[in-house]
């Protein structure tokens, strides 16, 4: 009896396994290699696209190393299969307080169509927080030269004031 039941479980992990490869998604989590941007306050780490019915979700550590709260980010993925391409651009929001770290899963699914054996580049291309806007110049030529195998090029960042999401700043009038 137990010789029966060992090969009905080991027929039917090998219809899910088959079930999962006809599919064409691959079952386990795809875990993004990180481009960090230095010069930009937020640090991504341990990110991971998991397989959800809709598409992919971004899991992640987010790190906020500055003095202001931080409300958003646009990120790019890169694929690597024969030659480096970009497949998708998000933005996403969040509220991550000065010096915070928290793990946050992002809920806009990602339609993408891997196979499983692609190497993904994951890059911030802009920060958002309550006084400051930090943009990456150029940033798909940064992130598809890196993906290339190009480790030379450097991003340089440009921050410029937030004056849509920065508090009102009281004005006392001179007498």
């Amino acid at each position: 009896m137990a010789l029966v039941a060992r090969l009905v479980l080991a027929l039917a992990l090998t219809a899910a396994a088959a079930n999962a490869q006809s599919a064409g998604t691959p079952a386990v989590p795809m875990v993004p290699e990180v481009f960090q941007v230095f010069e930009m306050p937020l640090t991504v780490t341990n990110p991971v696209l998991v397989v959800t019915k809709n598409g992919y979700v971004l899991k992640c550590s987010l790190s906020n190393s500055s003095e202001f709260r931080e409300l958003g980010f646009r990120y790019s993925i890169a694929v690597i299969d024969t030659e480096p391409k970009i497949v998708a651009t998000r933005s996403e929001g969040f509220r991550l307080a000065p010096d915070e770290t928290k793990i946050v899963t992002f809920r806009t699914p990602l339609r993408l169509s891997l196979r499983g054996d692609e190497r993904l580049v994951l890059m911030v291309e802009q920060l958002v927080s309550t006084d400051y806007v930090w943009e990456v110049l150029e940033a798909k030529r940064a992130l598809t030269s890196y993906a290339a195998g190009d480790y030379s090029t450097m991003p340089h960042v440009l921050r410029v004031l937030n004056q849509v999401d920065a508090p009102l700043q009281v004005q006392v009038p001179f007498r």
